[in-house]
């Protein structure tokens, strides 16, 4: 029962831009000792708007990029302040670009680069209310594709930090009835050189979540939450071949989660608000992402 009442705690995870500072199991689950978890989410993101800089431009070529991402994902907790994960993506990405002034279409597929964390957390308790600070080193090894000239991994083997704080519970003495959900996540990954000396740029990501619980049923122990999801990202120049996004973009969006004991499933859709590279290209656009998550 004591797994299931933390599992009714619900944390927030990621979209094709959160996948590299969020962690599973729905960023909070397991929150027990010798706790284990399972998750899988399908990402879609893409465009076929052409920005220079900040403004976007006529595209008579029909320029555009369109990327489907599927995560397999797991978690495993010494206790809950210590724990470990993996991330796994399978990618399958298509665009069409300018070759030679003759517009090309590239499509590519298959496993992409493993991403390794050890989340640390510090928890502390307080009447109605309960708060954690995360630390989060991370690695991403080099486990996809650098064949072909859309490729899946640059080569390289790259290292993230993350910092994080979440709160959830009633806060405001004015709404008793209201359970409250709050995270911020700030990360930044070090992309380093890879295969024949390319790289993709070092990437620095915010991401917040705020929400509330909409309802719980003690008796079937079924609930759900909706929150508002911001996700900021900048990204420095590339030159490898995988695509990667260079520029600067906001998107936003809602979210909602639905559980029941110890299984999650979670929408969410962002909407791109801002977006300005650091040349001209096509547009990061909107997201959509749907996930299922299990916790033992």
């Amino acid at each position: 029962m004591n797994r299931i009442l933390w599992l009714l705690a619900f944390g927030s995870s990621f979209g094709v831009l959160s996948v590299r500072a969020h962690q599973p199991i729905m960023d909070m689950a397991p929150r027990w000792s010798s706790g284990w978890g399972l998750q899988v989410r399908q990402v879609w993101t893409g465009s076929s708007d052409y920005l220079d800089g900040s403004t976007e431009l006529s595209n008579p070529d029909g320029l555009e990029r369109y990327v489907r991402q599927t995560w397999l994902e797991g978690v495993y907790t010494f206790d809950r302040s210590v724990r470990v994960t993996f991330k796994m993506p399978y990618v399958d990405k298509s665009r069409t670009i300018l070759f030679g002034g003759t517009p090309a279409q590239q499509q590519s597929n298959g496993w992409g680069d493993l991403v390794l964390a050890a989340p640390l957390k510090k928890y502390s308790n307080f009447e109605g209310y309960t708060h954690n600070l995360g630390f989060t080193p991370q690695v991403r090894m080099p486990t996809g594709s650098t064949r072909d000239d859309y490729a899946l991994s640059d080569g390289s083997w790259d290292f993230g930090l993350s910092l994080s704080y979440s709160g959830e519970g009633y806060l405001f003495d004015s709404f008793p009835n209201l359970h409250f959900y709050h995270l911020y996540d700030l990360f930044y990954w070090e992309n380093r050189k890879g295969a024949g000396d390319l790289q993709e740029g070092d990437e620095l990501g915010l991401d917040v979540n705020v929400g509330v619980k909409l309802y719980h049923d003690n008796d079937s122990l079924t609930g759900a939450f909706l929150m508002w999801d911001v996700t900021a990202r900048r990204q420095e120049v590339s030159d490898a071949r995988t695509g990667a996004y260079e520029g600067k973009s906001l998107q936003t969006g809602p979210v909602l989660v639905w559980y029941k004991d110890s299984l999650m499933i979670r929408g969410e859709w962002k909407a791109s608000v801002y977006e300005s590279l650091h040349g001209s290209g096509i547009a990061r656009g909107n997201s959509f992402e749907l996930g299922m998550g299990i916790s033992f």
